[in-house]
Protein backbone atom coordinates (compact mmCIF):
# COMPACT_ATOMS: atom_id res chain seq x y z
CA UNK A 1 0.00 0.00 0.00
CA UNK A 2 1.39 3.40 -0.90
CA UNK A 3 2.46 5.80 1.84
CA UNK A 4 1.62 9.49 1.96
CA UNK A 5 5.05 11.11 1.35
CA UNK A 6 4.33 13.95 3.76
CA UNK A 7 3.66 11.88 6.84
CA UNK A 8 5.31 9.78 9.53
CA UNK A 9 4.64 8.89 13.24
CA UNK A 10 3.53 11.80 15.31
CA UNK A 11 1.82 12.83 18.44
CA UNK A 12 -0.15 10.10 18.97
CA UNK A 13 2.16 9.62 16.21
CA UNK A 14 2.84 10.91 12.68
CA UNK A 15 5.56 12.99 11.05
CA UNK A 16 5.34 15.87 8.75
CA UNK A 17 8.36 15.71 6.48
CA UNK A 18 8.94 13.50 3.47
CA UNK A 19 10.24 10.03 4.31
CA UNK A 20 11.09 7.75 1.40
CA UNK A 21 9.42 4.37 1.10
CA UNK A 22 11.87 1.52 1.68
CA UNK A 23 11.69 -1.29 -0.89
CA UNK A 24 10.30 -4.58 0.35
CA UNK A 25 13.57 -6.30 -0.59
CA UNK A 26 15.33 -4.34 2.13
CA UNK A 27 12.87 -5.13 4.94
CA UNK A 28 14.68 -8.25 6.12
CA UNK A 29 18.01 -6.45 6.35
CA UNK A 30 17.01 -4.29 9.35
CA UNK A 31 16.88 -0.55 9.84
CA UNK A 32 20.60 0.12 9.54
CA UNK A 33 21.39 -2.19 6.62
CA UNK A 34 22.00 0.66 4.19
CA UNK A 35 23.17 3.64 6.27
CA UNK A 36 23.51 6.99 4.57
CA UNK A 37 27.15 8.12 4.99
CA UNK A 38 25.94 11.73 4.91
CA UNK A 39 23.33 11.17 7.64
CA UNK A 40 25.13 12.77 10.58
CA UNK A 41 23.92 11.90 14.06
CA UNK A 42 22.84 15.40 15.06
CA UNK A 43 22.34 14.38 18.70
CA UNK A 44 26.10 14.02 19.11
CA UNK A 45 26.57 17.66 18.09
CA UNK A 46 24.08 19.11 20.59
CA UNK A 47 24.60 20.20 24.22
CA UNK A 48 23.32 18.03 27.06
CA UNK A 49 23.01 20.36 30.06
CA UNK A 50 23.79 23.78 31.56
CA UNK A 51 27.41 22.65 31.89
CA UNK A 52 27.82 23.24 28.13
CA UNK A 53 27.66 27.03 28.58
CA UNK A 54 25.41 29.33 26.56
CA UNK A 55 22.71 27.17 24.97
CA UNK A 56 21.17 28.07 21.59
CA UNK A 57 19.71 24.74 20.52
CA UNK A 58 18.09 21.93 22.52
CA UNK A 59 19.07 18.91 24.59
CA UNK A 60 18.63 15.63 22.66
CA UNK A 61 17.95 13.46 25.70
CA UNK A 62 17.13 13.69 29.42
CA UNK A 63 19.73 13.40 32.17
CA UNK A 64 20.67 9.89 33.26
CA UNK A 65 19.18 10.64 36.69
CA UNK A 66 15.64 10.96 35.28
CA UNK A 67 13.40 7.96 34.64
CA UNK A 68 9.86 7.60 33.29
CA UNK A 69 7.30 6.41 35.82
CA UNK A 70 6.69 2.65 35.56
CA UNK A 71 3.59 1.61 33.63
CA UNK A 72 1.16 -0.57 35.62
CA UNK A 73 0.52 -4.01 34.17
CA UNK A 74 -2.86 -4.56 32.58
CA UNK A 75 -5.47 -6.66 34.32
CA UNK A 76 -6.82 -9.65 32.41
CA UNK A 77 -10.01 -7.69 31.66
CA UNK A 78 -8.02 -4.72 30.34
CA UNK A 79 -5.84 -6.99 28.19
CA UNK A 80 -8.96 -8.58 26.71
CA UNK A 81 -10.36 -5.15 25.85
CA UNK A 82 -7.04 -4.16 24.30
CA UNK A 83 -6.98 -7.31 22.16
CA UNK A 84 -10.54 -6.60 21.01
CA UNK A 85 -9.61 -3.05 20.01
CA UNK A 86 -6.43 -4.26 18.32
CA UNK A 87 -8.34 -6.83 16.25
CA UNK A 88 -10.85 -4.18 15.20
CA UNK A 89 -8.36 -1.51 14.09
CA UNK A 90 -6.14 -4.12 12.42
CA UNK A 91 -9.01 -4.80 10.02
CA UNK A 92 -9.46 -1.16 8.99
CA UNK A 93 -8.77 -0.67 5.28
CA UNK A 94 -10.10 2.87 4.76
CA UNK A 95 -11.10 5.97 6.73
CA UNK A 96 -13.10 9.15 6.03
CA UNK A 97 -11.08 11.96 4.48
CA UNK A 98 -12.98 14.67 6.39
CA UNK A 99 -15.20 14.93 9.46
CA UNK A 100 -18.18 15.92 7.29
CA UNK A 101 -21.17 13.59 7.23
CA UNK A 102 -21.04 11.12 4.31
CA UNK A 103 -17.42 12.09 3.65
CA UNK A 104 -15.63 10.00 1.01
CA UNK A 105 -13.10 7.51 2.31
CA UNK A 106 -9.52 6.76 1.31
CA UNK A 107 -7.28 3.76 1.92
CA UNK A 108 -5.47 3.75 5.23
CA UNK A 109 -1.76 4.40 4.66
CA UNK A 110 1.26 2.69 6.14
CA UNK A 111 2.00 5.76 8.24
CA UNK A 112 -1.52 5.67 9.64
CA UNK A 113 -1.11 2.00 10.50
CA UNK A 114 2.19 2.87 12.17
CA UNK A 115 0.31 5.42 14.29
CA UNK A 116 -1.76 2.58 15.79
CA UNK A 117 0.80 1.32 18.30
CA UNK A 118 -0.03 -0.72 21.38
CA UNK A 119 0.49 2.32 23.59
CA UNK A 120 -1.63 4.52 21.33
CA UNK A 121 -4.56 2.12 21.59
CA UNK A 122 -4.14 1.91 25.35
CA UNK A 123 -4.11 5.71 25.65
CA UNK A 124 -7.48 5.88 23.93
CA UNK A 125 -8.86 3.06 26.07
CA UNK A 126 -7.78 4.82 29.26
CA UNK A 127 -9.18 8.14 28.02
CA UNK A 128 -12.56 6.50 27.40
CA UNK A 129 -12.53 4.59 30.70
CA UNK A 130 -12.01 1.31 28.81
CA UNK A 131 -15.13 1.65 26.68
CA UNK A 132 -14.13 -0.11 23.46
CA UNK A 133 -16.78 1.43 21.21
CA UNK A 134 -15.92 4.94 22.43
CA UNK A 135 -12.21 4.28 21.92
CA UNK A 136 -12.87 3.19 18.32
CA UNK A 137 -14.94 6.30 17.64
CA UNK A 138 -12.26 8.52 19.16
CA UNK A 139 -9.47 6.87 17.19
CA UNK A 140 -11.34 7.20 13.91
CA UNK A 141 -12.08 10.85 14.66
CA UNK A 142 -8.43 11.54 15.45
CA UNK A 143 -7.12 9.86 12.32
CA UNK A 144 -9.59 11.79 10.16
CA UNK A 145 -8.61 15.01 11.98
CA UNK A 146 -4.94 14.29 11.29
CA UNK A 147 -5.74 13.86 7.59
CA UNK A 148 -7.46 17.25 7.52
CA UNK A 149 -5.28 19.21 9.91
CA UNK A 150 -1.72 17.90 9.86
CA UNK A 151 -0.69 15.67 6.99
CA UNK A 152 1.06 17.60 4.24
CA UNK A 153 0.27 21.00 5.77
CA UNK A 154 2.13 21.63 9.03
CA UNK A 155 5.64 21.84 7.63
CA UNK A 156 8.63 23.60 9.27
CA UNK A 157 8.59 26.29 6.58
CA UNK A 158 4.89 27.01 7.04
CA UNK A 159 5.17 27.25 10.84
CA UNK A 160 8.57 29.00 10.97
CA UNK A 161 7.25 32.58 11.16
CA UNK A 162 5.25 31.74 14.28
CA UNK A 163 8.38 30.75 16.19
CA UNK A 164 10.76 33.51 15.07
CA UNK A 165 10.76 35.06 18.55
CA UNK A 166 10.99 31.75 20.41
CA UNK A 167 7.49 31.93 21.85
CA UNK A 168 7.54 28.13 22.00
CA UNK A 169 10.71 26.21 22.74
CA UNK A 170 11.36 22.55 23.33
CA UNK A 171 14.34 22.21 25.65
CA UNK A 172 15.15 19.92 28.55
CA UNK A 173 13.30 17.12 30.33
CA UNK A 174 11.59 16.98 33.72
CA UNK A 175 12.33 14.64 36.63
CA UNK A 176 10.45 11.79 34.96
CA UNK A 177 12.08 12.28 31.56
CA UNK A 178 9.18 14.14 29.98
CA UNK A 179 10.21 16.62 27.24
CA UNK A 180 9.62 20.21 28.39
CA UNK A 181 7.70 22.47 26.02
CA UNK A 182 7.94 26.14 27.05
CA UNK A 183 5.17 28.54 26.06
CA UNK A 184 6.08 32.24 26.27
CA UNK A 185 2.98 34.33 25.42
CA UNK A 186 4.93 37.54 26.05
CA UNK A 187 6.91 36.83 22.86
CA UNK A 188 3.80 36.83 20.67
CA UNK A 189 4.80 38.12 17.22
CA UNK A 190 1.83 37.43 14.93
CA UNK A 191 -1.80 38.48 14.63
CA UNK A 192 -4.41 36.01 15.82
CA UNK A 193 -5.03 33.30 13.24
CA UNK A 194 -5.53 29.56 12.86
CA UNK A 195 -1.79 29.23 12.32
CA UNK A 196 -1.19 30.06 15.98
CA UNK A 197 -3.10 26.92 16.97
CA UNK A 198 -1.36 24.98 14.19
CA UNK A 199 1.94 26.17 15.64
CA UNK A 200 1.14 24.51 18.97
CA UNK A 201 0.10 21.30 17.22
CA UNK A 202 3.35 21.32 15.22
CA UNK A 203 5.37 21.67 18.43
CA UNK A 204 3.38 18.92 20.13
CA UNK A 205 4.28 16.66 17.23
CA UNK A 206 7.94 17.50 17.71
CA UNK A 207 7.62 16.74 21.43
CA UNK A 208 6.38 13.25 20.56
CA UNK A 209 9.25 12.79 18.13
CA UNK A 210 11.72 13.49 20.94
CA UNK A 211 10.11 11.34 23.64
CA UNK A 212 12.48 8.59 24.68
CA UNK A 213 11.74 4.89 25.21
CA UNK A 214 9.10 4.36 27.87
CA UNK A 215 7.91 7.97 27.78
CA UNK A 216 4.40 8.87 26.62
CA UNK A 217 3.75 12.34 28.07
CA UNK A 218 5.15 15.87 28.11
CA UNK A 219 5.66 18.68 30.60
CA UNK A 220 4.13 22.01 29.58
CA UNK A 221 5.82 25.08 31.12
CA UNK A 222 3.86 28.29 30.58
CA UNK A 223 5.65 31.53 31.51
CA UNK A 224 3.40 34.61 31.47
CA UNK A 225 6.20 37.02 32.38
CA UNK A 226 5.97 40.29 30.39
CA UNK A 227 2.71 39.19 28.78
CA UNK A 228 0.66 42.25 27.84
CA UNK A 229 -3.07 42.59 27.23
CA UNK A 230 -3.98 41.10 23.86
CA UNK A 231 -0.98 38.75 23.70
CA UNK A 232 -2.66 35.80 25.38
CA UNK A 233 -5.08 33.43 23.70
CA UNK A 234 -8.75 34.32 23.40
CA UNK A 235 -11.37 32.18 25.14
CA UNK A 236 -12.23 30.76 21.71
CA UNK A 237 -8.60 29.83 21.04
CA UNK A 238 -8.36 28.36 24.52
CA UNK A 239 -11.38 26.15 23.94
CA UNK A 240 -10.08 25.08 20.52
CA UNK A 241 -6.70 24.20 22.03
CA UNK A 242 -8.33 22.22 24.83
CA UNK A 243 -10.49 20.36 22.32
CA UNK A 244 -7.41 19.35 20.31
CA UNK A 245 -5.40 18.32 23.35
CA UNK A 246 -8.18 16.40 25.04
CA UNK A 247 -9.63 14.67 21.98
CA UNK A 248 -6.58 14.04 19.79
CA UNK A 249 -3.68 13.83 22.26
CA UNK A 250 -5.22 11.83 25.14
CA UNK A 251 -2.96 10.89 28.03
CA UNK A 252 -0.15 13.04 26.59
CA UNK A 253 -0.12 15.83 29.19
CA UNK A 254 1.97 14.71 32.14
CA UNK A 255 1.96 18.05 33.95
CA UNK A 256 1.42 21.73 33.18
CA UNK A 257 3.46 24.24 35.20
CA UNK A 258 2.18 27.82 34.97
CA UNK A 259 4.32 30.69 36.29
CA UNK A 260 4.21 34.50 36.57
CA UNK A 261 0.47 34.52 35.94
CA UNK A 262 -0.98 38.07 36.08
CA UNK A 263 -4.50 38.84 37.28
CA UNK A 264 -5.77 39.25 33.71
CA UNK A 265 -4.63 35.75 32.77
CA UNK A 266 -6.08 34.33 35.99
CA UNK A 267 -9.46 35.56 34.77
CA UNK A 268 -8.89 33.77 31.45
CA UNK A 269 -8.19 30.48 33.24
CA UNK A 270 -11.39 30.89 35.25
CA UNK A 271 -13.33 31.29 32.00
CA UNK A 272 -11.96 28.12 30.40
CA UNK A 273 -11.88 25.97 33.55
CA UNK A 274 -15.42 24.63 32.94
CA UNK A 275 -14.15 23.12 29.68
CA UNK A 276 -11.21 21.33 31.35
CA UNK A 277 -11.95 17.81 32.56
CA UNK A 278 -11.12 16.98 36.21
CA UNK A 279 -8.20 14.68 35.31
CA UNK A 280 -6.49 17.45 33.34
CA UNK A 281 -7.16 20.04 36.05
CA UNK A 282 -5.24 17.87 38.51
CA UNK A 283 -2.16 18.19 36.27
CA UNK A 284 -2.15 22.01 36.41
CA UNK A 285 0.29 23.58 38.90
CA UNK A 286 0.51 27.34 39.46
CA UNK A 287 3.58 29.33 40.56
CA UNK A 288 5.42 26.37 42.09
CA UNK A 289 9.20 26.05 42.45
CA UNK A 290 10.06 24.56 39.06
CA UNK A 291 13.34 23.16 40.39
CA UNK A 292 11.18 20.61 42.20
CA UNK A 293 9.86 19.39 38.85
CA UNK A 294 12.76 19.87 36.40
CA UNK A 295 16.48 19.20 37.06
CA UNK A 296 18.22 22.62 37.34
CA UNK A 297 20.83 21.45 34.81
CA UNK A 298 18.08 21.32 32.15
CA UNK A 299 15.81 24.12 33.44
CA UNK A 300 16.05 27.63 31.98
CA UNK A 301 17.65 30.23 34.24
CA UNK A 302 14.70 32.58 33.67
CA UNK A 303 12.56 30.07 35.58
CA UNK A 304 15.01 29.29 38.36
CA UNK A 305 17.26 26.77 36.63
CA UNK A 306 20.91 26.83 35.60
CA UNK A 307 20.54 26.87 31.80
CA UNK A 308 21.67 30.10 30.13
CA UNK A 309 19.52 30.00 27.01
CA UNK A 310 19.44 32.44 24.11
CA UNK A 311 16.91 31.94 21.34
CA UNK A 312 18.31 32.43 17.83
CA UNK A 313 15.77 31.24 15.27
CA UNK A 314 18.40 30.69 12.57
CA UNK A 315 20.16 28.21 14.87
CA UNK A 316 17.40 26.66 16.99
CA UNK A 317 14.76 26.01 14.32
CA UNK A 318 16.99 23.98 11.93
CA UNK A 319 18.44 22.01 14.85
CA UNK A 320 15.00 21.12 16.24
CA UNK A 321 13.62 20.00 12.90
CA UNK A 322 16.74 18.08 11.87
CA UNK A 323 16.78 16.14 15.15
CA UNK A 324 13.04 15.45 14.96
CA UNK A 325 13.29 14.28 11.34
CA UNK A 326 16.15 11.94 12.24
CA UNK A 327 14.14 10.44 15.11
CA UNK A 328 11.16 9.93 12.81
CA UNK A 329 13.31 8.14 10.22
CA UNK A 330 14.71 5.83 12.89
CA UNK A 331 11.21 5.18 14.27
CA UNK A 332 9.85 4.34 10.84
CA UNK A 333 12.84 2.17 9.92
CA UNK A 334 12.27 0.09 13.05
CA UNK A 335 8.57 -0.25 12.27
CA UNK A 336 9.41 -1.54 8.78
CA UNK A 337 12.10 -3.88 10.11
CA UNK A 338 9.59 -5.25 12.64
CA UNK A 339 7.15 -6.19 9.88
CA UNK A 340 4.86 -3.12 9.69
CA UNK A 341 2.51 -4.39 12.38
CA UNK A 342 -0.43 -2.57 13.92
CA UNK A 343 -0.01 -2.71 17.70
CA UNK A 344 3.80 -2.41 17.60
CA UNK A 345 5.55 -1.52 20.87
CA UNK A 346 6.59 2.14 21.15
CA UNK A 347 9.52 1.19 23.38
CA UNK A 348 10.95 -0.81 20.47
CA UNK A 349 10.13 1.91 17.93
CA UNK A 350 11.89 4.50 20.10
CA UNK A 351 15.06 2.40 20.30
CA UNK A 352 14.44 0.89 23.74
CA UNK A 353 15.25 -2.58 25.04
CA UNK A 354 11.84 -4.13 24.30
CA UNK A 355 11.57 -6.57 21.41
CA UNK A 356 9.41 -5.83 18.40
CA UNK A 357 5.89 -7.25 18.40
CA UNK A 358 6.76 -9.94 15.85
CA UNK A 359 9.53 -11.35 18.05
CA UNK A 360 7.31 -11.09 21.13
CA UNK A 361 4.64 -13.09 19.31
CA UNK A 362 7.18 -15.77 18.44
CA UNK A 363 7.99 -16.10 22.14
CA UNK A 364 4.52 -15.74 23.63
CA UNK A 365 2.13 -16.89 20.91
CA UNK A 366 0.56 -14.95 18.08
CA UNK A 367 -2.18 -12.38 18.35
CA UNK A 368 -4.47 -14.78 16.52
CA UNK A 369 -3.88 -17.39 19.21
CA UNK A 370 -4.51 -14.84 21.95
CA UNK A 371 -7.72 -13.73 20.30
CA UNK A 372 -8.87 -17.32 19.94
CA UNK A 373 -8.19 -17.97 23.61
CA UNK A 374 -10.04 -14.79 24.61
CA UNK A 375 -12.88 -15.52 22.16
CA UNK A 376 -13.28 -11.84 21.31
CA UNK A 377 -14.92 -10.33 18.28
CA UNK A 378 -14.01 -7.05 16.56
CA UNK A 379 -16.26 -4.13 17.46
CA UNK A 380 -17.93 -2.00 14.83
CA UNK A 381 -18.55 1.68 15.45
CA UNK A 382 -19.90 4.58 13.47
CA UNK A 383 -17.54 7.54 13.23
CA UNK A 384 -18.93 10.54 15.05
CA UNK A 385 -17.82 13.89 16.43
CA UNK A 386 -15.57 13.56 19.53
CA UNK A 387 -16.78 14.63 22.94
CA UNK A 388 -16.35 18.26 23.97
CA UNK A 389 -14.18 17.41 26.96
CA UNK A 390 -12.24 14.25 27.72
CA UNK A 391 -9.14 13.43 29.70
CA UNK A 392 -5.87 14.73 28.25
Amino acid sequence: MATDPNTSPGLAGEPLTAIPEIPAAELSQGPSATPDPNDEDIASTLPTSAADGLIKTLFPQPLDTTKPAPVPELTSEQEEKYQTLLKTVSEWTSLPTTAEKDSPTADITDDERMFLTRECLLRYLRATKWNIADAITRLQATMTWRREYIIGKLTPDYISIENETGKQTLIGYDNEGRPCLYLNPGRQNTDRSDRQIEHLVFMLERVVDLMGPGQESLALLVNFKETRAGQGATVGQGRQTLNILQNHYPERLGRALVTNMPFLILGFFKLITPFIDPVTREKLKFNEDLRQHVPPAQLLKTLGGDVEFEYDHSIYWPALNKLAAQRRREYRDRWIAGGKLVGEHENYLKGGSEKCLRDSQTQNGTIAEKMENLAVEPVKSETQAPAESVAA
